[in-house]
């Protein structure tokens, strides 16, 4: 949407959305398409209708449609950008975007990335995020034959590491039941994935104890962790050298931003931004829940490590939070509710006119 070109131009609102998306399963229930359910359906079930690219992506390019057709004219421009992998990373999708030069020619000054549902009538915000961990430990040992006792082996040593492993998670675990801290402000630690033993076209060898063993982790640390701990937490612990075994990372996301600070982004009335976006929620008759740390990751992290002000915001209300599930939905009135969220949204946000009035400030000394 193009705003004015009179100087100075004003830096613009980015609201990205995702082209990725996430397999389905052949046991899972079907997941038609919006326009098969017809607009009497309650609910409406596209796949991965919570996600950034089926519900935000969709809701805000019609509410920039209905400001248009109202002939609305932004002050600011706003940019809707599209970027593939954000489900794997988005290490060749948002990373690489927010490198580029096409997007240091945009001059952005704030991004409004995705969120998640909310179970109450309040809308979730986010105003940073857990980095994803994901790391891989291998143990290794001596093979032996299935029925022999012995010291030392892959199985056992693995084993001893995600007994570690889970102690620890439970013990992040118990803080967020007993209501001391969110789920975004742990350190979350969950198995994905077991690979051992050798073998055959049918299935395993039974009575081979094999020489390796593997294990898969999906870690994710918060801002207010101590990264240097838990490193060494995982390196004396879950993955000792003395058991023989190994740990790498298959992706390791810093929880500072380029500048060596927390990447978070201030939710108060400092943020003139944030006072904006609260301010447009409530005059479409919504409300804001209070700021907190999405506890998985999304592509805003990476213009959050420019310095860039970034919130997570998806205005689903009144909706149990069912992100990758089997059963995932959304509501088709909190669906069209939405989009008269955004509307207010990207009005308030294309017309704050702060910094014009800052240029004319400096100008004038």
């Amino acid at each position: 949407m193009d705003g004015r070109l009179d100087p100075p131009p004003l830096p613009p609102p980015q609201l990205p959305s995702t082209t990725s998306s996430r397999p389905s399963p052949p046991s899972g229930p079907p997941s038609l398409p919006l326009a098969e359910y017809g607009p009497t359906t309650a609910a409406s079930s596209p796949r991965a209708p919570q996600g950034h690219a089926s519900s935000s992506a969709s809701s805000t390019l019609e509410a920039a449609r209905r400001l248009v057709e109202q002939g609305f004219a932004p002050r600011r421009t706003v940019y809707f950008s599209f970027v593939p992998d954000e489900e794997i990373g988005g290490v060749d999708g948002a990373k690489k975007f927010s490198e580029s030069k096409v997007f240091e020619e945009m001059n952005v000054g704030l991004v409004l990335d995705e969120g998640l549902a909310s179970p109450t009538e309040e809308y979730r915000v986010f105003h940073g995020e857990r980095s994803p961990w994901w790391m891989r430990i291998r143990a290794r040992g001596a093979p032996g034959h299935g029925a022999k006792l012995y010291d030392g082996s892959a199985m056992e040593n693995l084993v001893k590491s995600v007994e570690s492993v889970m102690r620890f998670r439970r013990s992040q675990f118990d803080l967020v039941k007993s209501g001391e801290r969110a789920e975004g402000e742990v350190v979350s630690v969950n198995l994905v994935y077991l690979k051992a033993g050798t073998p055959t076209p049918t299935g395993f060898i039974m009575n081979l104890q094999p020489s390796e063993a593997e294990a898969g982790f999906d870690i994710r640390v918060p801002p207010n962790a101590d990264p240097l701990a838990l490193e060494r937490r995982i390196a004396e612990e879950w993955a000792p050298s003395s058991r023989n075994m190994t740990f790498e990372f298959i992706q390791k996301v810093a929880i500072y931003d380029n500048f060596g600070k927390p990447a978070v982004t201030v939710a108060d009335s400092s943020n003139p931004w944030w006072i904006v976006l609260e301010s447009a929620v409530k005059e479409a008759g919504g409300k804001l829940s209070k700021p907190e740390i999405f506890p998985a990751s999304t592509d805003a992290r990476y213009f959050r490590d420019l310095g860039i002000p970034a919130f997570g915001f998806s205005p689903m209300a009144n909706t149990p939070i069912l992100l990758h599930d089997h059963n995932e939905f959304l509501n088709k009135d909190e669906y069209l509710r939405g989009i008269e969220i955004y509307e207010s949204i990207i009005k308030k946000l294309s017309s704050y006119s702060k910094h014009a009035k800052d240029a004319e400030t400096r100008a004038e000394l």
